[in-house]
């Protein structure tokens, strides 16, 4: 083990990331001399291995090179890979493939739990290991494809799967003292898919840090992630009377802005809102969104270094990421 992760004061599990810094290695040469140890000299396999040794590290079944006639491949599957929200996890989780020696296989699951069990069933033979990013299928189907190759969720978390998600309970805070700050006292979240387990992960720490500041919090929806999705929830959200919206994720945040300056409702003057991803075009739309960030890229690596590890049946890794308000035109004083 290594020291902490994400402040939670919980042990990291040692990644290979972890090794090759230590060794001062690429990560590929550190995969090879631990799971293909013929591919690199003597010295370079003697000193990694003792770096490997002296951190603790385990190298997992995914972790071991295949045989050098056949490619070895990951998979990323993606709940709608035309939310700009996914290209810095695909961009921060193919770098550090590549770096280990595999290549990324990257699939769209539509929001769909049936097209992300069919995308898996496909590939199951074909690569090493699943990276699901916003998964949607019941916790049974993810343990069972867990028990045939190894798997990593983002914004998902299910018991003995390793997880990487961002920090809602602080999310919901910041964003609820910022626009208590504002003089709101109440509040719409307009929510997304029932079958996002983020949404419900966001619902509770809005209400949850609403509850505390004494402001009042409704939800609204299911509505669809999507710019298209905006106009219901933006309808729905001005019928709540409140003064303040907080809205899924980004896209569906744009969305709301675009159908409320349709109806010539004043962000913000009116009416506040807040997103969730802080994706690209959230600083340039009209006006710029107040959103909540964290370091997506660094999540992306994070997923493949978590795949291509060890842990302990006692110690799954379940890694959370700092969050960030970003404070925008989109939020203002409550109206009167």
């Amino acid at each position: 083990m290594v020291d902490e992760a994400g402040g939670t004061g919980r042990p990291r599990t040692v990644t290979l990331q972890d090794v090759a810094a230590d060794a001062g290695v690429a990560v590929s040469t550190a995969s090879r001399a631990l799971a293909n140890p013929d591919r690199v000299s003597p010295a370079t396999r003697e000193h990694v291995q003792a770096v490997a040794a002296r951190l603790g590290y385990r190298h997992h079944r995914a972790a071991t090179v295949p045989d050098p006639g056949r490619m070895p491949m990951l998979a990323l599957l993606v709940a709608d890979i035309t939310n700009p929200s996914n290209f810095g996890i695909i961009r921060g989780a193919e770098a550090q493939a590549r770096a280990a020696g595999y290549t990324l296989v990257l699939g769209d699951t539509q929001e769909n739990p049936e097209f992300e069990q069919a995308h898996a069933e496909r590939l199951r033979s074909t690569v090493e290991g699943f990276v699901l990013a916003g998964s949607r299928q019941p916790e049974p189907d993810l343990l069972e494809l867990a028990g045939q190759r190894p798997v990593v969720l983002l914004n998902r978390q299910v018991t003995g799967l390793p997880s990487v998600v961002g920090d809602s309970a602080d999310a919901g805070r910041q964003i609820v003292t910022h626009l208590a700050a504002l003089g709101h006292r109440s509040v719409t979240y307009l929510g997304g898919p029932a079958t996002a387990w983020i949404d419900g992960a966001r619902w509770q720490a809005l209400a949850a840090a609403a509850g505390e500041a004494g402001l009042t919090m409704i939800r609204k929806g299911p509505f669809a992630p999507t710019l298209e999705g905006g106009s219901a929830a933006a309808d729905i959200g001005l019928a709540s009377g409140t003064t303040a919206l907080v809205v899924f994720n980004d896209l569906l945040a744009i969305g709301v802005l675009q159908r409320l300056h349709h109806l010539g409702v004043d962000v913000p003057a009116q009416v506040s809102v807040v997103g969730y991803d802080d994706i690209f075009g959230s600083d340039f739309c009209h006006p710029p969104l107040t959103t909540i960030t964290a370091p997506i890229e660094q999540a992306g690596r994070t997923l493949i270094d978590l795949l291509l590890g060890s842990h302990d049946a006692g110690h799954v890794p379940q890694v959370v990421l700092p969050t960030v308000l970003r404070a925008r035109d989109s939020t203002g004083p409550a109206a009167a």
